[in-house]
């Protein structure tokens, strides 16, 4: 399962180090993170509002946008996904 967050992960990471024109995560990552976590704000509503009544696809998709930009915040921070891993591990009982 971590395999795709983990591609995705570096994939971000490139974007950083090397911009692709039209790229929008590398456009994102250049409006700074003001604008990510706007976007994630707006990701996190879309997700509540497809769990009220848009159905199960609608909240996995909407969920997949919401985590893309969770990971493109933990670059722009220069942070990892192992960093939220060690976390989730800390709080296990």
């Amino acid at each position: 399962m971590n395999d795709v967050i983990q591609e995705l992960f570096k994939t971000l990471q490139d974007r950083k180090s090397n911009p692709i024109p039209n790229s929008y995560t590398a456009q994102l990552l250049a409006q700074g993170e003001d604008e990510i976590v706007k976007k994630i704000g707006e990701e996190a509503v879309e997700v509540i509002l497809a769990a009220k009544g848009q159905g199960d696809q609608r909240v996995v998709e909407e969920t997949a946008d919401l985590v893309y930009h969770l990971l493109v915040l933990l670059v722009a921070r220069e942070q990892t996904w192992d960093d939220v891993l060690a976390e989730l591990n800390l709080r296990r009982k």
